[in-house]
């Protein structure tokens, strides 16, 4: 349900602002406006304005604002409507083309606008990330029968380049990595001092099956379940484990493993780490069915950092982050043309539900940093050439200012079909995508 909620208010807020910058660039310009909507379909709710009908519609995936002789886009050959709608200076056809592409491109650039303010208040706010993500990539855990594993790479093994493109923190491979979905990539690593070049497969749906490799993680307590063997042991939160049975333990994963090889249920030792104090205690693993191994009954703890600036530096922080993920939305698109970047990397409404439903639980930060990248991508999508799109009509006005004269009627009607096309292609196998990781 919460799933839902944040995903409604999301795409509310998204249509809004989209629609708003078509309606408030065409009112400057002296377009009279029809119909201002908040989704397709029947209308549940609306109410005139002074010469606008004002609703909300059954279907929330998209909205529109009707414009007064919207429709009339050649030289009228019959009818009064025509002719009027052609002749009235308050009608969109009688626009000059630039005004019509100004108003075109109004509802993309109020997105984009949209990210930055909100980027901005987030970076205002305070944002946590995990503290791994601004580290080297230094590899904690490498999971077994993975490509990684079968390539080679081990713990402690640093990452410093994909595919020859260097690579300083975490942040930066996994940008990359998503980038490659589905190709092998070259990794360029180092161990004892000497430089190594690891070919791997990165799986086709990383959403779906992990690379194969986390970071480095300490092996401090961050859930201690209760009426388990840790919880009668008196372990705590924020307690580190630094030996096991006398053999000394650097990371979470190795912990893990330690337990998880255990053939026999019998007491460890563990040396605990809790503040400026070192002390044992013991603790007897019981065996799980479910996970057909032994535990005691802990989660490991995720270190993060808070990320907040002042006015000044969180607005310039809110344009380089929109400007970041410009260029990163840029290479995926290119990807997905060139086929660098699979299509099943793609997500439709049910995983933008489910997107925004985890962000809305982790905090009002995160929600509005979501809300900020889809607004942006959103209107990217929007200035792409398609016909039916925002940039599909952007290119035809050009197009007809180049060519001083209109396009034919029919060369609209076909160029509306394959941009429909398009679209619904792309809607429909988004959804089975998404059908797919729910199954998954």
């Amino acid at each position: 349900m919460i799933s839902l909620i944040a995903f409604l208010i999301m795409i509310g807020i998204l249509i809004t602002i989209h629609e708003f910058g078509h309606f408030i660039v065409a009112k400057m310009f002296g377009v009279k406006i029809e119909v201002f909507s908040i989704g397709f379909g029947p209308p549940i709710v609306k109410w005139k304005g002074k010469e606008t009908v004002y609703q909300i519609a059954a279907i929330p995936l998209g909205g529109y604002v009707k414009m007064y002789g919207e429709d009339s886009m050649t030289e009228p050959v019959q009818g009064e409507v025509d002719k009027q709608a052609f002749e009235d200076p308050r009608s969109f056809h009688s626009k000059p083309r630039w005004q019509k592409i100004l108003i075109a491109l109004a509802g993309p650039l109020f997105n984009i606008i949209l990210a930055v303010v909100l980027f901005s208040a987030v970076y205002m706010m305070g944002i946590k990330e995990p503290a791994y993500l601004n580290q080297p990539v230094v590899v904690g855990y490498v999971q077994p029968d993975s490509f990684p594993a079968k390539a080679g790479i081990k713990p402690f093994d640093k990452i410093i380049a994909v595919d020859g493109k260097p690579v300083k923190t975490w942040k930066d491979f996994t940008i990359m990595i998503g980038m490659k979905a589905g190709q092998t990539v070259v990794l360029t690593i180092e161990r004892n001092g000497e430089k190594a070049f690891v070919p791997i497969k990165v799986p086709e749906d990383i959403t779906k099956d992990t690379i194969g490799i986390s970071p480095v993680l300490p092996a401090k307590v961050g859930k201690v379940l209760p009426d388990t063997p840790a919880e009668k042991a008196g372990l705590k939160p924020g307690d580190e484990i630094i030996a096991v049975n006398g053999k000394p333990i650097r990371t979470w994963f190795e912990f893990v493993n330690y337990i998880s090889s255990l053939k026999e249920q019998k007491p460890l030792n563990l040396m605990i780490k809790r503040g400026d104090k070192v002390f044992t205690v013991t603790v007897t693993p019981e065996w799980n069915d479910s996970l057909n191994k032994y535990v005691i009954g802990i989660s490991p703890m995720m270190e993060t950092i808070t990320v907040k600036y002042p006015f000044t530096e969180a607005t310039k922080k809110g344009f380089e982050k929109t400007w970041e993920l410009t260029v990163m939305i840029g290479k995926v698109i290119k990807g997905l043309i060139t086929g660098e970047v699979s299509f099943k990397t793609l997500g439709g409404p049910i995983a933008i539900a489910q997107f925004s439903g985890q962000a809305l639980e982790s905090g009002l930060a995160t929600y509005l940093f979501t809300i900020a990248f889809i607004s942006l991508q959103l209107g990217y999508l929007n200035l792409l050439p398609i016909p039916v799109l925002d940039g599909g009509l952007i290119a035809i006005l050009l197009i007809e200012m180049i060519i001083r004269r209109p396009l034919p009627e029919k060369a609209k009607e076909y160029l509306a079909y394959i941009g429909f096309a398009l679209l619904g292609t792309l809607m429909i196998f988004v959804i089975f995508n998404d059908i797919l990781r729910v199954l998954s």
